[in-house]
């Protein structure tokens, strides 16, 4: 029987067939020759020759094979299937992922059923055709296209055609979806903590829950395991980690490092969180730590509270947080040699209890009141509780072009302390009347820049603060501290944070702001601001910090946004009129043209203020004279430099320093970086990261990718 094409329908699914000719015996055997075609269900099979048993349903396939279904294509030589079973098997395999772009090769390629087939000899690699950067080989490779898994064993790891790495099993996901087993090693260096060996195991609990458990192992501390679980649902989630060292090799002492955040949405406003964080000793962190960016934390917040939002009738809004707040205050190594290296703990909060309200528009008037409640405790010094409420009353006046805003309130404050202060006793009180006038027009207009349209404003503000002396020398400060100037803290009725202190003032701000907004997206392109604030009477109430610049520091201007589309900027200068110099200047400028180049350059200057508050002169010099640059760019084909310096002019050392290099190719990525930090004032810590990504599989080595983008602005990972 000769025809171009035939139709028979088996027990299951119907097969079609066609070809330049077929013949054959009917219900035997068919067989199709040049140009075969064979389709059953959703896949389609081509070859050069083929033969069809109705009977059994299975297939003989020989020449050029080629068998194309839902999740990959296969080719081969010859090929003997059951079509009704998808048991069988090809010589000299080819396969292609339709999700991953993983393919490989093998010796023999046994079907195991439907979307389940195992290759002897196998390859994977997600390199393209042509390109065998990287690909492993394995005795028996077996891949699942349901479940989109792949689990080989005696595994190599061929990097350029060297073995870099054999495991006796391994599994992995070749589209990217969470799966349970083992990941790849994390190799790296640290000079506290020696060479570093880490082997995680995945755990896919729950579609929202996973956990990660890994064996580390450090040359100069020992064995420690790693923990991190993570969940995540409608209204809540979480992360747990818990580092164990059971032995340290060099101080013979159990060794832990936990950290649990947890926050849940309660409804009807109401949500929950918990935030604990705790280490065994101070140098837990700075030893074992493979994070630098923890290296230098001080205060480990343990805080757990409750907190309430919503509405307070039509106009208005009620805010309510209840907290219990205590620190572990890790020290200094070298504080004991040193008392100025002492850091004191903050007192805790056992408990602080807080309600904002805020009801506008009744009769034209806003009212608001602030309260709180707290129990401050304290090992080393004097605690107690304290009260405070703040109500205020504001007149708002407001158009489409300027608002203008008189406010009054009263700031009541009470304590019941554990010890008398002075002759006030041991429940002092203090009553301060704050008024305050807040005002700006808005103008704007229309303007071209290079054939770019944009909205120029101009928006001059003026804000008028009075607060009468009060003396609060003899009160104790629980949370106070004075806020450093700056554009934010100029328009604000109190220059403290905290409660326990509230300014005097007799003074006004006059503030100018031009903006440029592109008027189709309403992004701001450019913002130049200055500010002057001028002081009817010198300040009396005082809280003495090295943090703050001039107490005469009263003029600043900033420069932010967009120069170009490659430029942009962040100026900030702050100026002592009284004696024409500068108290404090932060500026920085980006260049970035494209992803993955960018050049930063910033410097930071404060003035010591150790003249400016009369500190004794064999006190630390506080000046910051500090230069910090930062690059990530190509220097050859797919080659990138990273780099950083953040350089201390005043003490001629590095602060922290960064080097190394990307090659990113189609199919995988190889880091190298150094990274030294000071985490004291007479320690440093060196850490160098090595990390091979093969795309597709696994990450082999330490990252350094979080290090990257916290230490370049501006940095992106090329892909």
């Amino acid at each position: 029987m000769i025809a171009e094409d035939a139709v028979i329908k088996p027990r299951q699914k119907p097969v079609t067939i066609k070809a330049d000719r077929v013949e054959g015996i009917y219900e035997q055997e068919m067989e199709a020759i040049g140009n075969a075609q064979l389709c059953y269900g959703e896949n389609t099979l081509t070859a050069d020759r083929m033969k069809y048993f109705p009977s059994t349903n299975e297939a003989e396939v020989t020449g050029n094979i080629r068998l194309d279904r839902k999740n990959d294509f296969i080719q081969g030589n010859y090929l003997k299937l059951n079509l009704d079973t998808e048991v069988g098997f090809l010589t000299d395999p080819r396969y292609t992922m339709k999700k991953g772009d993983g393919r490989g090769t093998g010796e023999k390629l046994l079907f195991e059923g439907k979307n389940q087939y195992r290759l002897t000899e196998g390859s994977y690699t997600t390199c393209p055709v042509g390109d065998e950067d990287w690909f492993i080989l394995a005795d028996d490779l077996k891949i699942n296209s349901e479940k989109e898994v792949g689990v080989a064993r005696n595994v190599s790891v061929r990097f350029k055609g060297v073995p870099i790495l054999y495991t006796p099993w391994l599994d992995f996901s070749y589209s990217g979806r969470r799966k349970t087993g083992f990941l790849a090693p994390i190799v790296g260096h640290t000079a506290r903590s020696g060479a570093d060996l880490a082997i995680p195991f995945y755990l896919n609990i729950a579609p929202n829950i996973d956990a990660t458990i890994a064996a580390r192992v450090m040359s100069q501390r020992g064995f420690m395991v790693n923990n991190e679980l993570r969940y995540i649902g409608d209204n809540v989630r979480g992360q747990f980690l818990a580092d164990v060292l059971p032995r340290d090799i060099d101080s013979h002492e159990t060794r832990y490092g936990v950290s649990f955040q947890h926050a849940q949405y309660l409804g009807h406003g109401w949500r929950g969180q918990l935030d604990y964080n705790r280490v065994s000793d101070n140098r837990f962190l700075r030893d074992l730590s493979n994070n630098l960016s923890q290296t230098s934390r001080t205060n480990l917040l343990q805080q757990a509270g409750m907190f309430y939002h919503g509405a307070l009738g039509h106009d208005g809004s009620l805010s309510f947080s209840a907290i219990a707040q205590r620190f572990q205050t890790l020290q200094d190594p070298f504080a004991s040699q040193n008392f100025d290296l002492l850091t004191i703990s903050p007192y805790k909060r056992l408990p602080q209890v807080t309600m904002n309200a805020i009801k506008r528009n009744i009769g034209g008037l806003d009212f608001a009141m602030n309260a709180s409640w707290s129990n401050f405790a304290h090992a080393t010094r004097i605690d107690g509780k304290r009260l405070t409420m703040f109500p205020t009353v504001s007149l708002p006046f407001r158009n489409s072009y300027g608002f203008l805003t008189p406010k009054f309130g009263l700031h009541y404050t009470n304590y019941a302390l554990s010890s008398a202060v002075g002759n006030a006793g041991s429940n002092p009180d203090r009553l301060i009347p704050i008024v305050s006038l807040d005002s700006g027009v808005i103008f704007d207009r229309n303007m071209s820049i290079r054939g770019n349209n944009y909205i120029q404003t101009l928006e001059p503000r003026a804000f008028y603060v009075y607060v009468p002396f009060e003396n609060q020398s003899f009160l104790p400060n629980f949370d106070s501290a004075e806020s450093d100037f700056s554009f934010a803290q100029m328009l604000t009725e109190n220059r403290f944070s905290g409660s326990d202190r509230i300014n005097d003032a007799n003074q006004i701000t006059l503030a100018l702001t031009s903006r440029l907004i592109e008027p189709e997206t309403g992004i701001e392109r450019l913002r130049v601001a200055v500010g002057q604030q001028f002081r009817f009477r010198d300040r009396r109430v005082i809280l003495d910090s090295s943090q703050v610049t001039s107490r005469k520091a009263d003029f600043i201007a900033a420069l932010s946004g967009r120069l170009t589309r490659e430029i942009s900027t962040d100026l900030n200068i702050q100026l002592d009129q009284s004696k024409l110099r500068t108290e404090k200047f932060r500026g920085g400028i980006s260049y970035q043209p494209e992803l993955g180049k960018v050049i930063n350059l910033g410097y930071r200057y404060t003035r010591d203020v150790r003249e400016q508050i009369d500190i004794p002169i064999n006190q630390l010099n506080t000046a910051i004279k500090q230069v910090d640059t930062s690059i990530q760019w190509p220097f050859f084909s797919n080659w990138h430099t990273v780099a950083r310096v953040n350089y201390s002019l005043r003490d001629d050392r590095l602060l922290a320093g960064l080097a190394g290099f990307e090659y990113i190719s189609c199919c995988y990525k190889f880091r190298v970086v150094v990274q030294k930090l000071t985490t004291a004032t007479t320690n440093t810590t060196t850490a160098v990261f090595v990390q091979l990504e093969l795309n597709g599989l696994m990450d082999i080595g330490s990252n350094p990718l979080r290090i990257l983008e916290q230490s370049i602005p501006g940095y992106a990972s090329i892909y």
